[in-house]
């Protein structure tokens, strides 16, 4: 059974055949659900902690 990847960035569901996944030189794997979310972890550096619409490390 398929079980979909976290985004690296807002925590969303990443499902089969969507998103982006970006490969690391060392060989890890990051998912993101859309290019909002890679622009604003890789090349912006934001802390997700710092948006409301960003599920991931926050507390409920």
């Amino acid at each position: 059974m398929y079980t979909p990847k976290k985004c690296a960035f807002c925590g969303k569901d990443v499902h089969l055949g969507s998103g982006i996944m970006q490969i690391m030189n060392d060989g890890s794997s990051k998912s993101y659900c859309s290019s909002k979310c890679k622009l604003n972890d890789r090349k912006l550096k934001r802390d997700p902690r710092k948006f409301k619409w960003a599920r991931s490390r926050r507390t409920v």
